[in-house]
């Protein structure tokens, strides 16, 4: 907090005891020096200027600056926006302060062993706001950011749409409207989020960092937040359960990860997102990339179900091909895990999002025991513990980056995999700025607001490769992408890095080129996105580590061009990370077109 205090900026801003002193003697002081003459006329007149300044301090709105800065996140420096939301936030808490609370959510006793008392003190009880709060604030904003474009019917899949439309006379719209923005929020995560193998070891030959809590490096789920997931547009299934939920929250939708646990090690093992609409928790499974087919294969299945009814469980196989891990017998009770971390727990968020109306309006708190008790009452549900996921991602992103600081080899690996997005690299702000746009739903450029879009702004970062193969050669080239051959620098040096340029750049522009397909699919254009997918992500000289998740988008794209046999043949495709759920997509798409 002292450091935060000492801020140039804060320093500015703020009324120090001393600027009190001096503000109540200068009068005084220009007395004396002044006499009783017309010039005590000055003095009132600073004086009222003071007292104007003063006040307009105290009423500027400095939750309005905090959304303002939020919008624009990625287009600032990061360390001056961080310490500027900061200040804004306990300003605001200075003027609207909140009540005393020394009392802690009862589920927090689940991750005990993962923080600390003392860290209980400062993140969960502490009656001030955080540098690092800021994490928490941009993850609600981006996520409620996106479920407002995807919540729309464009996303809604074409599997489900007459299903969906029966469950109003079962449910009430409202449910069904509940269960209709879940299929939209996940069938947008599987999309967009290419699913990766549990365990992802990197290409160099590093040696892995020594790491807290028992991790290991590259380890399931922690090793990316939910907000890398997103925001690099990969992940595993567990990381896909973290986007769809964050999606679910910030829609008032409760979403948690389902896990069987083993009766020989007490081990959770997770295997589903529950979707808790009404008293049915209905399924989801992110390493699948489908939702569970309910009883004969229609709509889906609800816990409920897959706990009475064994073929529900059992379709998940693909006979010659896979066995689906769990049958009804182990999914008859499920701990729920929720994917909250400590600070969304906290009496500052609650304070917070009571205050928060109109287009600021976000979840930032999540009452963790109200949800537990209405998680607890659905059938099936054993218990609900705060998912120790999220928790060990916080963890792991701070252990790994003082590892790489340490580790040269580690730290070129860390800081290169993605520096095409690193919004504070000069050369990969436009970049950045076209996913911020993107996961905005904007996806064109707006004149009026003199505001481009993501399409655009992908484009430009789709360079020719005749420009690519120049680099080595071209001097002005390599003054735009940043390199520079220092007075001495052996010849195989510089060769190095103007390698490493090349492959960054054609790495950028496999992926600016993928996901303006995705882009051409949530904008409704299905024509043009075949084309994209085919001819720019799918063309044999344009392969990359997007193949897999462009061939699954390509089957989702010409199922709404009516190419449904075309598409069940690359539901099929031998050798894909998703394929055992992509089979499964197949054969129901084969029985929908037969009934």
């Amino acid at each position: 907090m002292a450091s935060q205090n000492c801020s140039l900026w804060r320093h500015r801003t703020l009324v120090s005891p001393l600027q009190i002193i001096l503000s109540a003697l200068a009068p005084l002081l220009m007395l004396a020096i002044l006499g009783c003459s017309d010039d005590a006329t000055v003095v009132q007149k600073i004086q009222v200027q003071r007292q104007a300044r003063l006040q307009t301090e105290t009423k500027q709105d400095h939750l309005g600056e905090v959304h303002s800065l939020l919008t624009r996140l990625i287009e600032l420096n990061q360390d001056e926006s961080r310490r500027q939301i900061t200040y804004h936030l306990n300003r605001w808490l200075d003027s609207v302060p909140m009540s005393e609370s020394d009392s802690q959510p009862k589920l927090l006793k689940t991750i005990s062993d993962l923080l600390p008392a003392e860290r209980v003190d400062e993140i969960v009880l502490g009656d001030r706001f955080l540098r690092s709060d800021v994490s928490h604030l941009r993850d609600a904003y981006l996520f409620g950011a996106i479920a407002k474009w995807v919540d729309a019917p464009q996303s809604d899949d074409p599997l489900l749409t007459t299903w969906l439309a029966e469950q109003e006379e079962k449910l009430g719209a409202d449910q069904t409207n509940q269960l209709r923005s879940a299929c939209r929020f996940f069938d947008w995560t599987i999309r967009n989020v290419a699913l990766e193998p549990f365990v992802s070891p990197p290409a160099l030959q590093i040696t892995p960092p020594e790491l807290p809590l028992g991790m290991i490096f590259q380890g399931a789920g922690y090793r990316q937040t939910d907000y890398e997931s997103v925001w690099r547009g990969t992940g595993d299934s567990l990381q896909r359960a973290g986007v769809f939920t964050q999606l679910c929250r910030q829609a008032g939708i409760t979403a948690a990860m389902l896990a069987i646990q083993s009766t020989e090690t007490g081990e959770l093992i997770p295997w589903a997102v529950g979707v808790l609409v009404g008293e049915n928790v209905y399924l989801f499974e992110p390493a699948l990339g489908v939702f569970i087919p309910g009883p004969d294969q229609i709509g889906i299945a609800t816990l409920a179900q897959a706990r009475s009814d064994a073929a529900v469980m059992r379709r998940l196989n693909i006979p010659g091909f896979y066995d689906y891990p769990f049958s009804k017998q182990d999914v008859q009770q499920n701990i729920a895990l929720l994917n909250v971390l400590p600070v969304g727990i906290s009496s500052r968020m609650q304070h917070l999002e009571s205050r928060l109306a109109g287009d600021r309006r976000m979840t930032v708190y999540t009452d963790v025991d109200q949800v537990a008790e209405q998680l607890d009452a659905a059938a099936g549900i054993a218990g609900v513990r705060i998912w120790e996921v999220p928790v060990l991602a916080e963890v792991y992103h701070a252990a790994l980056e003082q590892a790489a600081q340490r580790d040269p080899l580690l730290g070129f690996w860390y800081f290169s995999r993605w520096a095409i997005m690193d919004a504070d690299v000069e050369s990969s702000r436009l970049f950045s700025l076209a996913r911020w746009r993107h996961l905005h739903g904007q996806f064109d450029n707006d004149d009026e607001a003199n505001v481009k879009g993501a399409r655009p702004l992908y484009l430009s970062q789709r360079k020719p490769e005749f420009e690519i193969a120049d680099l080595r050669i071209d001097v002005d080239l390599q003054k735009a992408y940043g390199i520079r051959r220092e007075l001495g620098m052996a010849p195989e040096v510089y060769d190095r890095q103007v390698q490493q340029a090349q492959a960054m750049i054609r790495l950028g522009k496999q992926t600016a080129t993928y996901w303006l397909s995705l882009i051409q699919y949530d904008d409704g254009r299905y024509d043009t996105a075949e084309t994209w997918f085919r001819k720019r992500v799918l063309e044999d000289s344009q392969l990359s580590h997007w193949t897999p998740a462009a061939r699954y988008s390509l089957g989702r794209t010409i199922e709404h061009l009516d190419k449904v046999d075309q598409a069940v043949e690359l539901y099929k495709h031998t050798g894909d990370i998703q394929e055992h759920g992509n089979r499964i997509r197949a054969r129901l798409l084969q029985k929908s077109e037969s009934d």
